[in-house]
């Protein structure tokens, strides 16, 4: 046995906090779930959710979501349905079965939900509407709601106002690359007054509507334009928070600006008298349009209908424009009865943004908790709560959230919070785009995605989360290039062509496999299915103490495709270690050598369990009841990482060995799918 004087402890760099929420967007309840809504958010989200309940203990932990139940894509949808489909049940129904299919692909891919409902699905629904109505309330106290009339497309042919996705044409705004534009927002997430969607058409009658005043209640978000500037800089100099959140919001928050077609200058220059004051900058070389800079949005829409009235044609460029909350469709939260006003229903954008508090409060009544603890997890100091989303949606999370948070705050006693406890701003961890191959994919547009239950047809579903990890969409967007959905069929039946998906689960079916089998198998042929608690090598703790750190700290930043580069540094490592060791000790027939490496490897092993148990779940799992541990200790951060010893009982340790399961032969912890041993 080594010196335990050799032995030394593992130290944390990080400071975490004590309670987190975890939370991965809203799907809508119009479909199943494409591979960028799995691969792109709920499988890094599972991953840190994994990862925080092994560090910080899975009490302090909830990741919640929900399907979205409400908006126009569902109406839309639904409407479809029966219309071209015949189909009977309610909207409610057609909601519902698109919600258990979800649920049925995230369970198969292991995400690990501590509730997955619906803003209108079980308890979550009910207290999503309770929930709603006090947010609601407490803005208009706070004096940050109005009534606005405004224009809203209406389909004659069809008799009936049009709501979101039911109108498409072109997104107005200034150098948009979204593919479509809807009633008043597009693919890209852009706001915009409805009136100005370019060749807007009804998808009902394929007419094109017209305009037709509503009134409903809109959150003053240009009036937080100062405090959304402070919160911008803040973030710019927060190491977790990504780039591209804090430049995303940057681009709402300069002066208004209407960017009108050089050959209408002379127009311009007509009209220029009339407009609201102004700041003209000529078009820069090589550019079309010149600018019109003003001080606010109100001037900006002045000017726009004065050159709207002279036919003059413009784009806008991105600005804080007034916050919808309601809308006027019958499928929908409630808004509660304010100033007399009555019968309208939230619009799904807003009500997503605190949904997660809605699942969290759930989550905790279903652990018979008391009903406010979500105030442990969402406004206490040591508390943080981290949104995992796709970089279209930055305008509503980073934007539109924070400034109904600070306006929630606002007075004495609020409904939201315990006195002096202030709703936390979330830290957005913003992927880029997964690309199908080398275009932009979803299921909106004219390339046609492969559902996630279709890639379980090839690929296994550890096999996927390991790659979908490693590919770095924090830093760019990146094509996801499956081999099995290769366009080219030449390509695709080639066995000369590799596979992309396959590199991280070769790594799992080869290295991390034979890791564990040869411990299991040695211990087997060698101790009588036992494996020794000497003290490991130096050389075995310092590498799995420096894994430990750098897995640690990338885990601080959410760098998930830097912990998946380390991850098969460390696993071949540990193999290598395995291998060189035990053909040594059997070239020199040197049994206490042997009986080292098996230690040195077992521990080895634990650690690289461990850190790949966020990755690969089930097969770490598997690892975990071969070797006869408990899981609550097996993947506990709660040790000192100073050998296999410190997870045993005072027995074991004094008799020197911890037994294991009986392998049997060709065991396999990760699996390659049945179509690739073909």
């Amino acid at each position: 046995m080594v010196d335990e004087n050799v032995a030394g402890e593992w130290a944390s760099q990080v400071a975490w906090p004590k309670r987190v929420v975890v939370t991965a967007g809203m799907p809508y309840g119009n479909k199943g779930l494409h591979f960028g809504h799995v691969g792109g958010v709920f499988v890094p989200a599972d991953a840190y959710a994994r990862f925080l309940r092994d560090r910080i203990g899975a009490d302090n932990v909830r990741f919640v979501s929900g399907t979205d139940c409400f908006g126009s894509p569902i109406d839309e949808g639904y409407r479809k349905l029966v219309e071209e489909q015949g189909f009977v049940g309610s909207i409610a129904d057609y909601v519902q079965g698109n919600h258990d299919a979800q649920k049925a692909t995230l369970d198969a891919y292991s995400i690990s939900l501590d509730i997955y409902e619906g803003s209108g699905i079980g308890h979550s629904g009910e207290v999503h509407e309770d929930f709603t109505a006090r947010f609601i309330r407490r803005l208009h106290e706070n004096g940050h709601l109005s009534t606005l009339q405004t224009r809203q497309f209406y389909d004659v042919e069809a008799d009936t106002f049009l709501n979101g996705r039911q109108v498409q044409g072109y997104c107005p705004v200034q150098g948009c690359k979204g593919e479509r534009g809807y009633s008043d927002e597009c693919d890209m997430g852009h706001q915009y007054d409805p009136a100005d969607l370019i060749k807007p058409t009804s998808t009902i009658t394929g007419t094109t509507p017209e305009m037709r005043l509503v009134e409903n209640w809109y959150f003053d978000l240009p009036g937080f334009a100062s405090y959304l500037r402070d919160y911008v800089e803040a973030l710019r100099h927060d190491g977790d928070v990504r780039p591209v959140v804090p430049e995303t919001i940057s681009e709402f928050l300069g002066d208004p600006v209407i960017f009108v077609k050089n050959d209408a200058y002379d127009t311009y220059r007509e009209l220029a008298d009339s407009l609201p004051s102004h700041v003209y900058a000529e078009a820069e070389k090589g550019k079309q349009s010149f600018e019109l800079r003003f001080s606010d949005i109100y001037d900006r829409d002045a000017a726009r209908d004065v050159l709207s009235a002279s036919g003059v044609r413009f784009r806008t460029g991105k600005a804080l424009v007034p916050f919808r909350i309601s809308g006027n469709i019958e499928w929908g939260v409630p808004v509660p009865e304010m100033d007399g006003i009555s019968g309208l229903t939230v619009w799904c954008w807003p009500e997503s943004l605190w949904a997660p508090i809605s699942f969290t409060i759930a989550a905790n009544d279903a652990r018979g908790l008391a009903h406010d603890s979500w105030r442990d997890f969402w406004c206490s100091d040591d508390a943080r709560v981290y949104q995992f989303i796709g970089q279209d949606n930055i305008y509503f999370y980073g934007i539109a959230q924070p400034a109904l948070w600070a306006a929630t705050q606002e007075g004495n006693a609020c409904a939201l919070k315990p006195t002096g406890s202030d709703l936390r701003h979330t830290t957005l961890v913003a992927n880029h785009h997964m690309l199908l191959g080398d275009k932009k994919a979803s299921s909106s547009s004219a390339v046609k995605p492969p559902s996630a239950d279709e890639l379980l047809d090839f690929y296994t579903p550890e096999q996927l989360r390991a790659h979908w990890l490693a590919l770095g969409l924090d830093q760019r967007s990146v094509g996801f290039k499956p081999k099995a959905f290769e366009p080219d069929e030449s390509k695709r039946s080639d066995p000369r062509v590799a596979d992309p998906v396959l590199k991280e689960g070769a790594l799992l079916t080869r290295v991390f496999n034979r890791l564990a089998r040869s411990c299991l198998y040695e211990a087997k042929n060698t101790f009588d299915c036992a494996i020794p608690l000497d003290v490991p090598t130096s050389e075995a703790l310092e590498r799995a103490h420096d894994a430990l750190r750098r897995y640690e700290a990338f885990m601080e930043h959410v760098e998930l495709h830097s912990v998946m580069s380390l991850m098969d540094e460390f696993i071949r490592f540990s193999n290598q270690h395995w291998s060189a060791g035990i053909k040594e000790a059997e070239d020199l027939q040197d049994t206490e050598m042997r009986r080292q490496v098996l230690a040195d490897s077992c521990f080895l092993l634990r650690v690289c369990t461990l850190l790949m148990h966020p990755v690969v779940p089930v097969g770490c799992e598997k690892i975990c009841a071969s070797l006869q541990f408990a899981p609550e200790v097996f993947f506990s951060w709660d040790a000192s990482f100073a050998g296999i010893a410190e997870l045993c009982g005072p027995e074991e340790r004094e008799s020197g060995f911890h037994a294991v399961e009986e392998l049997p032969p060709r065991t396999d912890f990760f699996e390659a799918h049945p179509s690739q041993l073909k």
